[in-house]
Order: structure tokens, then sequence, then C-alpha cells
């Protein structure tokens, strides 16, 4: 038994809502199980210094958790005057997965900022900041497109990541914090809603895994993406 009392396939129940910020190009809050992260898009007429002249646009993402996210105060990361390296870690994996859902010369030269500020973290922080920040990427995307600023739509499949994990011996998808942190094996798989994979990060953590259970967690993970997917349309719908 899970200790969330969840089924060994069984997601968290997951809800985004859109439009929670009212000056981002696109904006939305996602709640997988008690993990909240609010994503925005910010665009940015003019693409970083190492893209000007190449037509090519560029997806990147920021990332931070608020001092009571967790159990216990988390210092500001600006008052220690740097970003923690998981913060950086973080942040550069959703940007690189946002960007393998995007075309990125039918984007032009611009830049598009997500934002994923965790204000509630109970296990699963990265992939829910990627599943909602590819929404908040579509709603930004769409209003240039609506604008007339762009002529083709650069964003060529949804993307999503969810979590599995080894734990007290058996495989178990979407893992919450009580699980994550007693998992025997734990991981994220970034996929497109067709099912490519993007990124898989895997660890043991005490006990080694076998390519079999490694085959197990990606089959919990693929049932996973198609509820985060159809989450994700429903949001836009």
């Amino acid at each position: 038994m899970r200790p969330s009392g969840r089924n060994l396939s069984q997601m968290r129940p997951i809800s985004i809502e859109t439009g929670v910020m009212r000056h981002a190009e696109g904006s939305c809050l996602i709640r997988c199980g008690e993990t909240h992260v609010l994503c925005t898009a910010s665009i940015e007429e003019t693409p970083p210094r190492f893209l000007k002249g190449t037509g090519l646009g560029w997806v990147t993402a920021e990332y931070g958790m608020l001092p009571r996210a967790t159990n216990t105060r988390n210092r500001r990361e600006a008052a220690q005057g740097k970003q923690s390296g998981r913060t950086q870690e973080i942040q550069r994996l959703i940007g690189r997965s946002l960007r393998a859902g995007v075309d990125r010369s039918a984007l032009g030269e611009r830049q598009i900022t997500i934002d994923c500020d965790v204000i509630q973290a109970d296990g699963g922080t990265r992939c829910a900041s990627i599943t909602g920040g590819w929404v908040a990427l579509r709603l930004a995307v769409n209003k240039l497109l609506k604008a007339g600023a762009i002529v083709s739509d650069p964003i060529v499949d949804h993307v999503a990541a969810v979590s599995c994990g080894i734990y007290a011996g058996q495989p178990l998808l979407d893992l919450d914090y009580a699980e994550d942190s007693e998992a025997g094996t734990d991981g994220n798989f970034v996929m497109t809603g067709a099912g490519r994979l993007i990124e898989v990060q895997m660890s043991a953590e005490g006990a080694t895994f076998s390519r079999g259970e490694m085959g197990q967690l990606l089959d919990l993970a693929e049932a996973g993406m198609a509820e985060l997917v159809a989450a994700q349309k429903a949001a836009l719908a």
C-alpha cells in the first residue's frame, strides 16, 4: 500500500487553471495533488545575443520555490546571492524540455521565458513545472498567432513530464514526497504527446534497478503522460 493510499498506477488529481496572471502573455496554475506551481510565459521581441541574425527563436525557463513551499522555511536564494545547483539544474531541464516541442525557425527571432514558481511542494515539482510551463507557452504562442506576429504555429507537440519510482520493491507512478524521499529508485520522464522521449533522469538510492524494472517504470510513465496531455487539452479547450 502506498502512503497516499493510491493504486500503484494511479496519478494524483491534476488540475490546470489558465489566465491566472493578468499581465503575462500566458499563465496557469497547475496542481498535481499537493504540488502547486504557478507558470507564466513572457515574450521578448529580441532573441538572445547568440541567436541574432540566425532567424531562430529561443525558449528558456527560470524556476524557484517560495520559502514556505515545504514544511520548513527555506531561505530565498536572492538573499543568499546565488542560485543553488539544484535550481539551476531544474530550470535548464525545463528549458530544454520545452524547446524540444518547438520549431524555433517558425518562432522567429524572439525569446519566450517560462517562469515556474513553486508555491507548494509535495514531490514532482520539476515535472509539474514542465507540464504547466507548456500550457503557459501554448497560450503565449496563441497570442502571437492571433496578432499575426508569426504565420505558422511553432509548437509541434505537447510536452509533459511525470515521475516514477520503485518504493518498497514496487514500481509506482507519480511519486509524492513521502514516496520520493524513501524510493529505492527515482526517475523523471519527459515526453511528447506522441510518446517520444525527450529526457529520462533515473537514479538508484541505495538499491540498484534492473533493465526490466526500468521498462516497467517507462510503461507507467507512458500511461501517466496520457492523463497529463488530456489535462493540458482540457485546460486549453
